[in-house]
C-alpha cells in the first residue's frame, strides 16, 4: 500500500487526482459539523445510544447522525437506493436490458437511482423528525424559543427539515459521484470508508483525553485494543484476498498459415465475493422491525417485546443474524456468478477444464464449486460478524470504542482500502502502459 502511494504522487496526473479527492473528502467532513438550527444534540445521542443499526449508521456518516448535523443522512439513502437498484434490476426486464446496453443504458439507470435516493431521504428525514424529536416535545427552552422566532406553525418545520437533510443527502451522493469522476473513483465508497474511520479516530482521542497522571490504565486499554485489530484486520485480509483458481485451457486453432490459441488461464474465484454486501443486508433487515415500530407510540408494546427477543447478543438474534447472512451470501453469489454464461464463453472460445467436458457438465462443475466456496464465505462472514466484538471487550468495555470498530465496519474498511489500493495500481500500469507507447 505505501509502495502504490510512494508511485502514485510521483505522477503528476495521479497526484492530482489524490488531491482532488482529498479536497472533497475534506469537505464531506466539514459538512458533518456544519450545525441544523434548533436541532438539539442530545436528543440524537440519546436517541441512537443503545440502538445498534442506528450506531452502525451514525458511524458510517462520521457521527453526524449522532450530532444532527447538515449531513445526517450521510450516503445512506444512496447506497439504501443502489441496493434496490441491484435487486430489481434482477427482477425487472426492462432494467435488466438496461444494464446491458452500456454506457447509456447506465445513464438511465444513474438517474433511477438518483430519483429513488431523494425519495428514501424525505422517507428517513421523516422518520428522523417523528423518532428523535418527539414531536418536538423534547426539545429544551432555548431550541423552543429559536423554533418560535423561524416558524409560527409545525408543519412548516418539519418541511424544512426534510429539505435541509435531504438537501443534505443529495450534496453528499454529489460529492460522492464527483471523487469518482474527478478523483482515484469509488467515491461512495471512499466516503463511507473516512465515515468509519473518523469515528473510530474521535473514540479514540477521548478515551486518550481521560488519561491523568495517577490514571494511565486508558492507555493501555487503546494500546491493547490497537494490537487486537490489527489482528483481527489480519486476519479479515488474509481469508478477503483468497481465492480458488480454476485452470482453462485453450485448444490451439489453424487459421490459414497461423496458429492460435494453445494457452491457459484461469477463473478467480474469491471466498469473500459478495463482500460486505450479506452483512449489512442482514442487520438492516434485523433492525428494521425495530425502527419502524419505534416510529409508532402505539406499538411500545410490541417494540419492548421485540428488543427482549431480538437485541444483539440474545439466541434469537444470533440464529436470525447468522441464517439471514447466508440467504444473502448464496444470493449475492447467483448474482455475480453465473455459471451457464462462464461455461457458454468458455466453449465459445474453444477452451476447457481439464477433466471435464464442455458445455452443461462444465457448468454444474463451476456451480458446485462455487456452491462450497459461497458456503465457507458465508461462514466467513457469520463468525466475523461475531468474533471481533467478543475479541474487542476483551481488552475495553468503552461502548464507543466498540461500536466504532464494530464487525461490518471492519469489513467495509478492508474491502475499501483494498480497492483503493487496486485502483491506484491500475492507474499507475495505465500511464506506464501510454509513457512506453509514446
Amino acid at each position: 500500500m505505501f509502495e502504490t502511494l510512494k508511485n502514485a504522487f510521483r505522477n503528476k496526473d495521479i497526484r492530482k487526482k489524490i488531491l482532488m479527492t482529498l479536497l472533497l473528502l475534506l469537505i464531506f467532513r466539514i459538512g458533518c459539523y456544519i450545525p441544523v438550527p434548533g436541532i438539539s444534540r442530545s436528543l440524537f445521542s440519546g436517541e441512537i445510544d443503545g440502538n445498534s443499526f442506528l450506531t452502525l449508521m451514525s458511524s458510517v456518516t462520521g457521527g453526524a447522525l449522532a450530532n444532527g448535523t447538515l449531513f445526517a443522512l450521510g450516503i445512506g439513502p444512496y447506497i439504501n437506493a443502489s441496493i434496490i437498484m441491484e435487486l430489481l434490476t434482477v427482477g425487472i426486464p426492462y432494467l435488466e436490458r438496461l444494464s446491458k446496453q452500456g454506457e447509456e443504458g447506465r445513464k438511465k439507470i444513474t438517474n433511477i437511482t438518483r430519483i429513488i435516493t431523494i425519495v428514501l431521504a424525505v422517507v428517513q428525514s421523516i422518520g428522523i423528525i417523528v423518532n428523535f424529536a418527539g414531536g418536538f416535545g423534547s426539545m429544551s427552552e432555548s431550541d423552543a424559543i429559536r423554533w418560535s422566532l423561524f416558524f409560527n406553525q409545525q408543519w412548516l418545520a418539519i418541511i424544512y427539515i426534510t429539505v435541509i437533510y435531504t438537501g443534505g443527502a443529495m450534496l453528499v451522493m454529489w460529492l460522492g459521484e464527483r471523487i469518482t469522476e474527478y478523483g482515484v473513483g469509488n467515491g461512495i465508497s471512499l466516503i463511507i470508508f473516512l465515515g468509519i474511520i473518523s469515528t473510530a479516530g474521535l473514540s479514540i482521542i477521548d478515551k486518550l483525553a481521560s488519561i491523568t497522571s495517577n490514571n494511565m490504565s486508558p492507555l493501555f486499554e487503546v494500546l491493547g485494543f490497537l494490537a487486537l485489530a490489527v489482528v483481527v484486520f489480519f486476519c479479515i485480509v488474509y481469508v478477503d484476498l483468497a481465492e480458488r483458481k480454476i485452470h482453462v485451457q485453450y485448444a490451439k486453432q489453424v487459421r490459414g498459415t497461423k496458429m492460435y490459441g494453445g494457452q491457459s488461464s484461469v477463473i478467480p474465484m474469491k471466498i469473500t465475493g459478495s463482500g460486505v454486501m450479506p452483512l449489512i443486508f442482514a442487520f438492516a433487515i434485523i433492525s428494521f422491525p425495530s425502527m419502524i415500530m419505534s416510529l409508532v407510540p402505539a406499538w411500545s408494546g410490541a417494540l419492548e417485546w421485540w428488543t427482549q427477543n431480538f437485541a444483539n447478543g440474545t439466541p434469537w438474534y444470533v440464529i436470525v443474524l447468522v441464517v439471514l447472512i447466508f440467504v444473502f451470501s448464496f444470493f449475492y453469489a447467483q448474482i455475480q456468478f453465473n455459471p451457464e454464461d462462464v461455461s457458454k464463453t468458455i466453449q465459445q472460445n474453444g477452451g476447457f477444464i481439464q477433466g471435464i467436458r464442455p458445455g452443461k457438465p462444465t457448468a454444474q462443475y463451476l456451480k458446485k464449486i462455487n456452491s462450497r466456496i459461497t458456503l465457507f464465505g458465508a461462514i466467513f462472514l457469520a463468525l466475523v460478524a461475531f468474533i471481533p466484538s467478543l475479541i474487542f471487550s476483551i481488552a475495553t468495555q468503552d461502548s464507543s470504542l466498540l461500536n466504532a470498530f464494530s464487525t461490518t465496519g471492519i469489513l467495509i474498511v478492508v474491502s475499501v482500502a483494498l480497492e483503493f489500493d487496486k485502483q491506484l495500481q491500475s492507474q499507475i500500469m495505465m500511464k506506464n502502459y501510454k509513457g512506453f507507447l509514446k
